[in-house]
């Protein structure tokens, strides 16, 4: 099937767009980004691995509920601590016709882990995967892991005939600008077919007549437009041009709302957004105290705590569309402790006063606060809001806020003293990666998002054991204690899950997940 190209324009858009949609079978959607790749493992970016999962699948996969479910394997079991077998399912296709076995799955491990591959990185854990028979293989894993399935969400399945044909056996190398035939081409086992590919312009897939899971969807065709602007976005909703979009920015929420023939679905995100502190430091880098660091009292981090509403942050700044966190950790995360997502301490200004007070600051003090204005839903507004906040209990900040580029090298490099941050938990969706990423101590494996160096023994020496712990009751005991140290310390002071909107027309059902993946096989257009 080819496609004709069709204008830039936005009336060529709209236009293009609702022929297409014309039809019950045929679904048109946008975002404000486009897939970096068609290979599924050359990039680790969220938006695109959730793009290729429609075409390629793994053994295992999540549902929208983030539950693992059986995809190209039917069933696994763990053999030793560190091998699990996996049954696979037999009979299956690839969109050119040819046979899946476990030399497709061998392949595709060994593809991962050649140079250009971003995946690997995801996939650190797992040691080897080795063909059994035709239809079995074991996964060795470095150390019992629990999370595995998870991870191997990842390992995202290529034909190894057809890789070979086509001279794609490596991963296409972006960071070289190394491309090969599986970057703009591809052939999975999934749902969906790649038909057209045009970068930055449409990427146009069709249903996968032969695809071994019974459809939820009720689709033939897809169409995908990456629309950068917001304007132009909520415009082609409310026009028509478009059946839905993810990805909708809040500030047109109630705009959408408005329109009778859409609809608008809200939902937390797995990311929790948080304030960090500088823990490490004698002397603050930002800072009007010299001599020493106010955060490394832990009476001045309650008081920071207690100095921030973050009721009055949904409700002022983000518009009623967020979830207030107890903890850092989202709970629609795998092994989340629900129990301790409640705020460990109330809003009180007064009692953040006595708190300075008692620590040595009856007058407060100045911090740089460092921000990004172009990463979360409203981070340049929840910042200034916040900087009000604190400056009623004597916290005076001079901000710092930056575009993300700027904002992420002063995180990677510790050039922070106060600052905001996200974590969602993925590609996992489990809270391990969470824990490792912003809470242990920072080292060259671990602590890469703790631009405050926060360290805790204590803490540090459950993360193994949350690693490896196979048995779930005895799993989800280590994390509750883990949790319950970081908390009594304030490691760091959680805010919020914000918000997945997404909008469509109505009778469309595109089942949200919070991890703001469009799983196009469960999406139903006029749906009763």
């Amino acid at each position: 099937m080819k496609i004709s190209t069709f204008k830039r324009g936005a009336i060529g858009l709209a236009t293009g767009l609702a022929m297409t949609a014309a039809g019950a079978d045929s679904f048109t959607w946008s975002s404000n980004l486009d897939a970096l790749s068609m290979d599924p493992h050359s990039t680790n970016n969220s938006f695109t691995n959730a793009f290729v999962s429609n075409i390629y699948e793994a053994l295992v996969r999540f549902n929208d509920k983030l539950q693992i479910e059986p995809a190209l394997a039917t069933s696994w079991k763990v053999v030793s601590p560190t091998v699990w077998r996996f049954t696979l399912r037999q009979g299956i296709k690839f969109h050119n016709g040819e046979s899946f076995d476990a030399d497709d799955v061998v392949f595709s491990w060994q593809r991962v882990n050649t140079p250009g591959s971003l995946v690997k990185g995801n996939l650190s854990d797992l040691k080897d995967v080795r063909k059994v028979d035709a239809f079995t293989v074991d996964v060795e894993t470095n150390a019992p892991l629990p999370t595995l399935t998870n991870e191997l969400v990842q390992l995202l399945v290529v034909d190894k005939g057809w890789a070979e044909q086509n001279r794609a056996v490596e991963a296409s190398d972006l960071g070289r600008q190394k491309e090969n035939f599986a970057n703009r081409n591809a052939n999975g086992t999934g749902p969906f077919k790649l038909i057209s590919r045009e970068v930055d312009t449409r990427t146009v897939l069709a249903a996968n007549a032969g695809w071994w899971d019974k459809p939820k969807h009720n689709l033939t065709q897809v169409m995908f437009t990456p629309i950068k602007s917001d304007a132009t976005r909520t415009s082609s909703l409310i026009s028509g041009g478009i059946d839905a979009a993810i990805n909708v920015p809040l500030q047109d929420v109630q705009r959408l709302k408005s329109v009778p023939t859409l609809d608008v679905v809200q939902g937390p995100e797995l990311r929790t957004i948080f304030m960090g502190m500088d823990q490490s430091r004698d002397e603050l880098l930002y800072s009007d105290v010299k001599g020493k660091n106010p955060f490394k009292d832990l009476r001045v981090r309650k008081a920071v705590y207690q100095a921030i509403d973050v009721e009055a942050l949904k409700r002022s700044v983000m518009r009623g569309a967020s979830w207030p966190a107890g903890n850092l950790l989202s709970p629609s995360l795998n092994g989340s402790p629900v129990a301790l997502n409640k705020r460990l301490l109330p809003y009180n200004p007064e009692a953040s006063k006595a708190l300075l007070a008692e620590a040595g600051y009856p007058n407060g003090f100045t911090v740089g606060m460092q921000c990004p204005n172009d990463r979360y839903v409203y981070d340049e507004a929840l910042c200034l809001a916040m900087s009000s906040m604190l400056a009623k209990v004597g916290i005076k900040t001079n901000m710092m806020i930056e575009p993300t580029v700027k904002w992420s090298v002063r995180l990677n490099s510790n050039d922070v003293s106060l600052y905001m941050v996200g974590h969602a938990g993925l590609p996992m969706a489990d809270v391990y990666g969470l824990l490792k990423d912003v809470v242990a101590t920072r080292t060259a494996k671990e602590g890469s998002l703790n631009a405050g160096k926060y360290s805790n023994p204590k803490f540090d020496a459950y993360l193994p054991q949350i690693a490896s712990e196979i048995d779930p009751a005895k799993r989800a005991r280590l994390i509750e204690e883990a949790v319950a140290i970081e908390r009594a310390d304030v490691s760091h002071i959680p805010l919020h899950q914000q918000p997945v909107t997404w909008a469509s027309r109505k009778g469309i059902a595109m089942a949200q997940a919070p991890d703001n993946q469009l799983r196009l096989w469960l999406v139903r257009v006029n749906a009763k």
